[in-house]
């Protein structure tokens, strides 16, 4: 982990790994179960394939070095961190991640959960390339916020916190971004640490994920 810096003061905690021939970079942006061993795979995994990636530790505003479990006990506290942090200063600090990597070249942000409507929220305000969202609960509550980059969503058609008439009311709103809903996929489906792992639909999630970076330049 090292630190950053937000443009309030506010110095926290991200990780990071920078291969040394990247040239583009992604900002992971976390579930509500903070930065925990899953998210630090996916950084893992996105560096594994050149990318200079960070997440930044957004619940650090209230729990420092929070990494909660995929249980009831770590939703209900997840829950109650992130209604305890302002959105406006959950961007800040990603905007700080942003700065810190864009010096090796374009920056593609991705979100899941709390993190998709993170990414959501930073297409339309922060200096990144493409937003890619992965079940993010409030994009429906901020789909008046008209993304400035290319934006790919992911949605499972049986996530029951998040209805598909929400979805389609985002679709209908923005019909030239790319929406994606799995068919056999709940909440969660890409976390291979939840039971609502679905793999088929974390595959191929994956790969339209890394085609869409690419396409919009962040490669």
């Amino acid at each position: 982990m090292g630190f950053l810096t937000a443009a309030d003061g506010h110095r926290f905690d991200a990780y990071e790994v920078h291969p040394p021939s990247a040239t583009a970079s992604v900002v992971i942006v976390q579930e509500i179960f903070g930065v925990n061993p899953h998210i630090r795979s996916v950084v893992d995994r996105y560096a594994a394939m050149g990318y200079r990636t960070i997440a930044p530790a957004l619940f650090d505003r209230v729990q420092p070095n929070t990494e909660l479990e995929y249980t009831s006990d770590g939703i209900s506290r997840g829950r109650e961190i992130r209604a305890a942090i302002q959105w406006d200063d959950s961007m800040l600090d990603v905007a700080a991640a942003v700065d810190r990597v864009a010096e090796t070249g374009p920056v593609g942000i991705v979100g899941f959960c709390y993190g998709g409507s993170i990414a959501w929220l930073a297409a339309h305000s922060l200096a990144v390339s493409a937003a890619v969202g992965y079940y993010g609960g409030q994009i429906n509550l901020f789909r008046g916020k008209e993304p400035r980059v290319p934006v790919q969503l992911h949605f499972g058609a049986n996530d029951r916190g998040i209805p598909l008439e929400s979805v389609a009311e985002v679709a209908a709103m923005h019909p030239d971004i790319e929406i994606h809903v799995y068919d056999d996929a709940d909440h969660g489906f890409n976390c291979d640490a939840r039971a609502s792992y679905h793999q088929p639909s974390a595959d191929l999630a994956s790969g339209r994920t890394l085609r869409f970076l690419k396409e919009a330049g962040v490669a």
